[in-house]
């Protein structure tokens, strides 16, 4: 069934206080008339359709919230804008777009089928002029069918067909900007020359330049430079976002998309914070969980402990009662299991309760934690069920989802080796550390995590710390920072390995800037105490 329901008062708030100016403006404090509440703060989009006026303005208020991934009030904005003119076919593109939902994940086969349905009474009615026909006909390449398994292939070929409407329309800015969009979404995970987000970025800062206050152009550019050699160019697209659609939330989370890439830990907290508390007032659950998150993430770099397990525990009390969707699910599976394993609490990593969810993906996540907790706290032979759940797991997602049974099988493979190695085959546990390693380096992190829950590289190089091969254990650190670059226990590992290996100059530069990120830490961490102190002799 299509969740319409994004909550009817979220929908109604937003669409009483968008006024027809305000979604062609910014509109902060400003209405179209002086009995109109002030207008919400979401940035500037004019996507011209041949509809009639009231439509044309509904449907730019639905674009407007579409480029921010508002999708369940703007799929409302659409319907709405189909009331006031049945025959506006593009209505119905758009609400088949909003859909989609975040289209970096796969939407639900419920969903492909509302849109498909959409889409073929947008084509039955007939579009109102070829370009409005070739938006219809390329989206409706995605919508062609409703097994996820193809999910990508349809995608690819999306992309290919807003390619040509792209170069059949140069002058249409939405057409230059959604062929931008679906650049990144449908790039290979395993590129990395990064030839199709940069492709897109071009053409988005580009536009940049025309329409400096377009919500979508800065949104896709982070997404597009959500990498690590390319995030540092994401950075001004981030701090200009949250500001310039102020009222949406996932605008506000957004932003720390590119804080994590280059650990920016308070910049993270603070917009996820207002995100999060956005998404509370327009009844987003998702969005709400997934600030968070990042948030818990976040925290836990700066070893801010107790404000992590704060928002745990918050997270944990709000939205209880949603039906969850990919975003609840992971976020309420991630955030205890953060908790446990970037803090190396191994017993409490092994005591974690798995859940069950429709998403084994994020069920699979408390499996690798305790399978890790196990092997690390001197108990890895306890650790084969949880090695085994996650081997159905990834089995299962063969030939359904082929990105999340990759990462799946690599979180099996990690935890199997750091068990082996735990077990006393060290020399083999080392050696599939080292592969699974460098299969999770040939792939990239989903948009829906800030990253992995513990990298592989890094617990390679904490297996080598512990073998005393400490200068092989230094150069592994150094290696996860290049990806995660303030990341609290590489920083620690570097320089404790540093400091072992006779290192002195490198045990220094680490343990200060360990005391940098965590100047603000909540807790006594033991590697904190460890870094002064050594700062203190040296």
């Amino acid at each position: 069934m299509v969740d319409h329901r994004a909550t009817a008062s979220l929908a109604c708030a937003l669409l009483l206080t968008l006024t027809p100016h305000a979604a062609r403006s910014q509109g902060a404090g400003h209405a179209g008339h002086a009995d109109h509440a002030p207008a919400a703060v979401l940035g500037r989009v004019s996507f011209p359709v041949a509809c009639d006026a009231q439509a044309q303005a509904t449907f730019d208020r639905g674009m407007l919230l579409q480029h921010s991934f508002w999708y369940q009030a703007s799929g409302e904005a659409f319907r709405e804008a189909r009331r006031a003119d049945p025959g506006c076919t593009m209505t119905h593109w758009g609400e088949a777009l909003s859909l989609l939902t975040n289209p970096y994940s796969p939407p639900a086969p419920a969903n492909l089928r509302a849109g498909r349905a959409l889409l073929e009474e947008a084509q039955r009615l007939g579009p109102r002029n070829a370009r409005e026909a070739a938006y219809v006909e390329a989206l409706a390449l995605v919508f062609a069918g409703d097994d996820l398994a193809q999910h990508r292939t349809r995608l690819a070929a999306y992309r290919d067909a807003m390619a040509q409407l792209h170069q059949r329309y140069p002058d249409d800015t939405e057409a230059a900007i959604q062929y931008a969009l679906i650049l990144g979404v449908a790039a290979s995970p395993g590129d990395k020359t990064y030839a199709d987000q940069l492709r897109g970025a071009e053409i988005l800062e580009r536009e940049w330049q025309r329409q400096p206050e377009h919500p979508g152009i800065v949104h896709y550019l982070i997404h597009l430079y959500d990498y690590p050699p390319l995030a540092a160019r994401g950075i001004r697209a981030a701090e200009r976002y949250a500001g310039l659609a102020a009222d949406a939330p996932h605008a506000l989370h957004m932003p720390s998309h590119i804080f994590t890439r280059v650990g920016r830990w308070e910049s993270s907290v603070e917009t996820n914070r207002r995100s999060a508390d956005r998404a509370i007032t327009a009844g987003d659950p998702d969005g709400e969980l997934h600030a968070l998150d990042y948030m818990v993430y976040a925290y836990l770099q700066m070893g801010q402990d107790r404000a992590a397990r704060r928002t745990i525990d918050d997270a944990g009390r709000a939205r209880a009662e949603a039906p969850p969707r990919n975003a609840h699910a992971f976020a309420m599976a991630a955030m205890p299991a953060r908790y446990v394993l970037e803090r190396g609490a191994w017993t409490e990593a092994a005591a974690l309760s798995p859940g069950e969810t429709s998403f084994p993906y994020a069920d699979a996540l408390t499996y690798f934690a305790r399978a890790l907790g196990l092997a690390r706290a001197g108990r890895p032979q306890e650790s084969a069920a949880d090695i085994e759940a996650l081997t159905r797991i990834a089995a299962a997602l063969q030939g359904r989802d082929a990105y999340w049974a990759e990462q799946v099988d690599i979180q099996r493979q990690a935890a199997a080796a750091w068990a082996t190695f735990a077990g006393g085959q060290r020399e083999e546990g080392l050696a599939a550390l080292r592969a699974a390693a460098e299969r999770e380096g040939r792939t990239e992190k989903h948009v829906i995590t800030p990253g992995p829950l513990a990298p592989v590289r890094e617990l390679l190089a904490e297996a080598l710390l512990e073998a005393g091969q400490h200068a092989a254990a230094q150069r592994e650190y150094l290696a996860v920072q290049q990806t995660e670059p303030r990341r609290f226990r590489a920083v620690h590992g570097t320089a404790r390995a540093a400091e072992l290996a006779g290192d002195a100059a490198a045990a220094r530069d680490a343990y200060r800037l360990l005391l940098e990120i965590a100047a603000q830490a909540d807790s006594e961490r033991a590697e904190i105490a460890t870094a002064r102190a050594y700062l203190a002799r040296n």
